[in-house]
């Protein structure tokens, strides 16, 4: 099935270095790669470098937005290592770690926890957070990457309620593991979520709640890019997940849960990979004005003819 959610990374200036840093170290575990590299010109930022990456089969975007915001671990990526798959696992898991630490913070020490024989947490120099996980063979297979959302601060206990609406607004999307805190867990309230996972649109995504003090909460720097087919689709997912009207600009838009979400169609991914500088320019002041996607003007910029 088609990846129809896209992560989108916001860099300050250096999205190429970070994009090329992870496609080489991503490279042993499977097809990882720039797509496309193309710049838009005359942005809020000036000229933006938008790359198009694949990690181990897993599409994502970078963009160099300027310095308005920055990934933080509220939304992170595991990296899952699984030695039923792979006999190298945890050799493999140790060189990615090995890359993606230097210069970086480690959140949680590479070691053994109790949900796994080797695991690690860390923000790498760039921002990005990836939890790199040697998973259990006799558990149920998920992909080698999966966002993970962690609901802190104001959000914290929300995490149950943001997954049963995101599935209820994607079709295709279905409840994985869902483990709540137990009693005597304080400071986490019992009953939500210490681990979950969940499908939308037929893609794996993670959740927990942590209601410990941090210093971070879902902003843009790490956002969900969503292809929609045509314009009843962006409709529609349009009026069901924006809540925050300031936040409508360009196709971005925030839900009630406070999470970035990107809405366009992937008809634009194709646009931008092809085209011309003279046909990006149109395009890029087609869509800087727009709250909500246009896909009729759009197209029309494209074309270089009157929307």
């Amino acid at each position: 099935m088609a990846q129809k959610i896209v992560p989108h990374l916001w860099f300050d200036n250096d999205a190429g270095e970070a994009v090329e840093t992870y496609v080489r170290a991503f490279a042993p575990l499977g097809e990882s790669r720039v797509d496309s590299s193309v710049v838009l010109p005359d942005t809020p930022s000036g000229d933006a470098l938008n790359l198009l990456f694949t990690l181990a089969g897993h599409r994502f975007v970078a963009i160099n937005g300027g310095p308005y915001f920055r990934p933080n671990p509220s939304i992170s990526f595991f990296v899952n290592f699984d030695p039923s798959l792979d006999p190298r696992a945890r050799e493999h898991l140790d060189g990615l770690w090995q890359v993606l630490s230097d210069g970086g913070e480690v959140l949680m020490e590479l070691g053994e926890y109790p949900f796994s024989a080797h695991y690690g947490w860390l923000r790498d120099r760039f921002g990005v957070s990836w939890q790199l996980i040697l998973t259990d063979p006799d558990g149920d297979p998920r992909p080698v990457i999966v966002p993970s959302l962690l609901f802190t601060g104001e959000r914290a206990g929300q995490a149950l309620d943001a997954r049963d609406f995101w599935m209820s607004v994607f079709e295709d999307s279905h409840a994985g593991l869902t483990a709540p805190y137990p009693a005597g867990a304080e400071p986490e309230v019992e009953g939500t979520l210490m681990f979950g996972d969940f499908t939308l649109a037929g893609q794996w995504f993670a959740a927990a709640d942590s209601a410990l003090e941090h210093s971070f909460s879902f902003d843009e720097g790490v956002s969900l890019l969503v292809e929609c087919e045509d314009q009843a689709e962006i409709d529609r997912l349009w009026e069901a997940l924006s809540a925050v009207p300031a936040a409508e600009q360009c196709g971005w838009l925030k839900d009630r849960f406070g999470v970035s979400w990107q809405i366009a169609p992937a008809e634009m991914t194709v646009m931008m990979e092809t085209g011309s500088p003279d046909q990006l320019a149109r395009l890029t002041q087609a869509f800087l004005p727009m709250h909500r996607l246009d896909l009729a003007t759009l197209r029309a910029a494209w074309e270089g003819r009157e929307g």
